[in-house]
């Protein structure tokens, strides 16, 4: 038995029987059995109880011995003044202060059924993709979890982009910028991007967008890449970066991508020039984003999306490759783009006017294939059906959160295991 589940348990009033009796054998009666309180202070604020025919109003603390209450000093403590109630698993000595106040004291050790607490030792202990794997079974997902997962991470998402909004004056243009950016640069490189596009103003994006070439010199600059030009075209690239350094009083800092451990169509050369081709070719990005009203509409937004023709055999400055092919955008990393970045913002984007767009996102979300990758293999191999990215984005989701801190007791299908019999 844990405090935490000692908790659980009074929270969702999972007892065999309900016929409460303090340490004198009183009758105890629960009319309300408080808000659970995950902060500093009492464990249930504001619950109600019957004793001796006395309605009595405040606050319940639970512990798993009585003794705990000494040991927590809540006696010092004015938070605990308001206590109605001490619950605890097992009664292991009198607390003088409770007994001098009249605060009954409930034993719950012989209210709690023994299975519950095995099933729950079990899970911790399990050593699975996911605690509960041995006894999980596709019917324990509850109608709406993955519309709820979903929901929870954009709001999660919406939090972060808010306050990127913030730093930024509310414009969400350059925040799409920063996070296309970001996504751009996959996990190697992503928080590199957001850094070289941060560190440039919006307002000069806008400015050179319109001449491609200005805008890859722009990026490749800021990246440090045209120091030591190879061949002609880099020369261009740094004439064209002198220039607008010298126009708009860009900073010297300069951002390194890096190149290790990745293949070469994701090497950053590639992909901040087809980051720059996005912007040049959709003049009015954001409003397309933002007005796009199916998947298909975001997908034709990168359909034409390539690096520039210098990257047609070429990976690296100055190296010519024997590769030589344009260097387009994959689907996997257009829908990854759309999965982690445009819908994000869009509901952020709602959000913020209040503007409700729950059943429009989620559609998007129906209307897109789900990931490929391991924790989407092991959920597989478990009979859940993923048809979309709605589970697939539901099931990752649902992972990182609760199951990798095997955080069972706030799970919904935790909750359903641990009250079946």
């Amino acid at each position: 038995m844990t405090e935490k589940l000692l908790q659980y348990l009074w929270n969702h009033k999972i007892f065999k029987h309900f016929d409460f009796r303090d340490m004198g054998g009183n009758p105890v009666e629960i009319i309300d059995f408080g808000k659970w309180n995950t902060d500093s202070g009492p464990d249930f604020l504001e619950a109600k109880i019957k004793v001796g025919g006395v309605i009595l109003a405040g606050h319940i603390e639970l512990h798993i011995k009585s003794s705990d209450w000494i040991f927590h000093n809540h006696s010092q403590d004015p938070n605990y003044q308001n206590i109605i109630l001490h619950a605890v698993y097992e009664h292991d000595m009198d607390i003088d202060e409770l007994n001098n106040k009249n605060i009954p004291t409930l034993e719950l050790k012989h209210h709690i059924d023994e299975g519950m607490l095995w099933k729950y030792e079990k899970l911790l202990n399990g050593n699975h993709f996911i605690a509960c794997e041995s006894s999980f079974d596709p019917k324990h997902i509850p109608v709406g979890f993955h519309e709820q997962n979903i929901l929870k991470k954009l709001n999660e998402k919406a939090e972060e982009l808010e306050k990127k909004l913030k730093k930024f004056n509310n414009n969400f243009e350059a925040v799409l910028f920063h996070s296309l950016a970001y996504s751009f640069g996959l996990k190697i490189n992503a928080e590199i991007f957001r850094q070289i596009a941060e560190g440039i103003d919006f307002s000069i994006v806008l400015k050179v967008r319109q001449n491609k070439t200005q805008l890859e010199a722009l990026l490749f600059g800021i990246a440090g890449w045209l120091e030591d030009p190879k061949d002609e075209a880099i020369k261009i690239w740094k004439r064209e970066f002198d220039f607008l350094k010298a126009k708009f009083k860009i900073s010297d800092v300069r951002i390194h991508p890096k190149f290790l451990r990745l293949r070469p169509p994701n090497f950053p050369t590639l992909r901040l020039s087809q980051l720059a081709d996005l912007y040049h070719r959709h003049q009015n990005l954001f409003s397309k984003v933002i007005h796009a009203k199916s998947a298909e509409e975001l997908f034709s937004l990168f359909k034409e999306i390539k690096a520039s023709e210098y990257w047609d055999n070429h990976f690296n400055f100055g190296k010519i490759s024997t590769v030589h092919q344009p260097k387009v955008l994959s689907k996997d990393f257009v829908e990854l783009i759309i999965l982690n970045t445009i819908l994000p913002l869009k509901y952020t984007y709602h959000r913020y006017h209040n503007e409700e767009i729950t059943e429009e996102l989620l559609a998007f979300y129906k209307n897109l294939p789900p990931e490929k990758n391991s924790v989407i293999d092991s959920w597989s191999k478990m009979n859940i059906k993923i048809l979309s990215s709605l589970e697939s984005q539901s099931l990752i989701y649902h992972f990182n959160h609760f199951c990798v801190q095997k955080n069972c007791l706030h799970c919904s299908i935790g909750f359903t295991l641990l009250k079946e019999s």
